[in-house]
């Protein structure tokens, strides 16, 4: 593309906005609610960056992808130059586009932010993602010929090591516990927030250059770690990520109309329960209470919202200031209808009983949820102020659902089938610095070992496993 003539600095103290649904309409659909910039609005947003020599953005990037320079391509309006750049570091630059809390990692450190607001880094790498994948270009590479090496999972850990490993010349095997390759990107993540033919585009692009995929095969079940290495593997990744969800042990959690997070959004999101004649059941309508105050908790909130729930409240037991969630994600929610419910905790779940028609269909469904108010007292270990219970503050909220976002960890099933595996006491397996696990030959990363974190955290563990497993494979030959 030629290079384009503009000017060289925008002093815009504000980024420039990205085009979205209306509220109101995308309250009731599950297309994607951000629409990406065009190609004007991406290189208006491209000359708000400094091109800081000393590059402080890289260093709060998980993979180390270089910001200023593919910004500077973007400037230019060479657009595939810049998918280049970050494809160099980064094997899923359309999802990190759309998912990562940039504002926690490379944006925090942008110099623009000191006044106003940090360059849209996400923005313009989705942009440059998004732009190659119109244009229908292809990354090519020759063939994988190297030894073969095994990766368990296809999240974001999994992909970036199997890419990785793929371009070091390994032939790589994803395997797939479920159906459908992408991990959490597929189960986890809303249409409405990322595209799963986004997702699909970037497996088949790592299909496309060698990297093979395998489903429905459980590791730990269908096949063990062990049997790995009997098939000829030369080394195993673990990235089966933290999709064993965590409940508050409160009376009323066995109800009917009481999910996990992670289930709530597996059915709709993997399963498509959201469609009008789906077989996969799920509660929709009524008023619908999450418990959290994290990106899944949001998520799962706005899917509420869109399968037709009268009322949507999320109840979260710090303040506003301590949400962990992306402030993007939170101002969606809010403009979508959906209320908050801060310094608040459930102590109870109520539920329907007819005691004179024990047949009533209604028995053991959700009826309501008794809360408590809350108040903020000192710092825990991690410098967030301790959430406190207020004596006789109770009250009662209506709720025909109730979705529990409160934290997953990981799987304890292939520490359970695999001898030799460590884990601690929070269930992540244990790894040394190099990642590798307390079992030779085998790698971990993301979720897997951290407990539910970031994507581009968990692709950042997967590339590093990588390079690990290449030193291990060429000094062990």
């Amino acid at each position: 593309m030629a290079e384009t003539v503009k000017k060289k600095f925008n002093p815009s103290l504000n980024k420039t906005p990205m085009p979205e649904q209306d509220p109101a309409e995308r309250a009731q659909n599950f297309s994607e609610v951000a629409l990406g910039y065009t190609s004007d609005m991406a290189v208006l947003e491209a000359e708000r960056c400094l091109d800081c020599k000393n590059m402080p953005c890289v260093s709060g990037c998980p993979v180390n992808i270089s910001i200023p320079d593919f910004i500077r391509e973007i400037k230019k309006g060479d657009f595939e130059s810049a998918y280049k750049i970050i494809r160099e570091s980064s094997s899923l630059p359309a999802i990190c586009g759309r998912v990562c809390p940039q504002e926690r990692q490379c944006e925090s450190k942008c110099v623009r932010g000191i006044k106003g607001e940090a360059v849209a880094i996400g923005r313009l790498e989705r942009f440059a993602a998004d732009t190659h994948a119109e244009a229908n270009a292809v990354v090519k590479q020759d063939a994988p010929t190297g030894e073969r090496v095994a990766v368990v999972g296809s999240g974001p850990a999994g992909l970036a090591a199997a890419a990785e490993l793929n371009s070091l010349g390994y032939r790589v095997t994803v395997y797939e516990a479920l159906h459908t390759e992408g991990g959490v990107l597929t189960y986890g993540i809303p249409e409405f927030r990322l595209p799963k033919s986004v997702v699909r585009r970037e497996v088949d692009g790592l299909r496309s250059l060698g990297v093979e995929f395998v489903t429905n095969v459980i590791i730990g079940k269908t096949l063990l770690v062990d049997d790995l290495f009997d098939m000829g593997y030369k080394a195993v990744f673990i990235g089966t990520g933290a999709g064993l969800p965590q409940f508050m042990s409160i009376p009323g959690e066995s109800f009917k109309g009481v999910y996990s997070a992670n289930e709530y959004l597996t059915r709709c999101n993997l399963m498509g329960a959201y469609r009008e004649n789906s077989e996969t059941p799920v509660m929709k309508g009524g008023s619908v209470a999450v418990v959290g105050g994290g990106n899944v908790a949001m998520d799962a909130a706005r899917v509420a919202k869109r399968l037709g729930a009268e009322s949507v409240r999320i109840v979260y037991r710090r303040s506003a200031e301590e949400l962990p969630a992306r402030r993007e994600e939170v101002e969606h929610a809010i403009a979508e209808g959906i209320e908050f419910l801060y310094l608040t905790s459930p102590i109870e779940i109520l539920g329907y009983e007819n005691k004179e028609n024990r047949r009533d269909p209604k028995n053991g469904c959700v009826t309501s949820m008794k809360c408590i108010k809350m108040k903020l007292g000192e710092p825990d270990e991690r410098g967030r102020r301790r959430p406190i219970p207020e004596e006789g503050s109770e009250f009662t909220i209506p709720a025909d659902t109730v979705i529990m976002a409160i934290g997953t960890t990981p799987n304890p099933l292939i520490k359970s089938t695999t001898e030799g595996l460590s884990v601690n006491e929070r269930g992540g397996i244990v790894t040394d610095d190099s990642t590798m696990t307390t079992k030779a030959g085998v790698f971990a990363g993301g979720d897997a070992v951290s407990g539910a974190a970031t994507v581009i955290s968990a692709m950042g563990a997967g590339k590093r496993a990588a390079h690990a497993i290449d030193e291990y494979i060429r000094s062990n030959k």
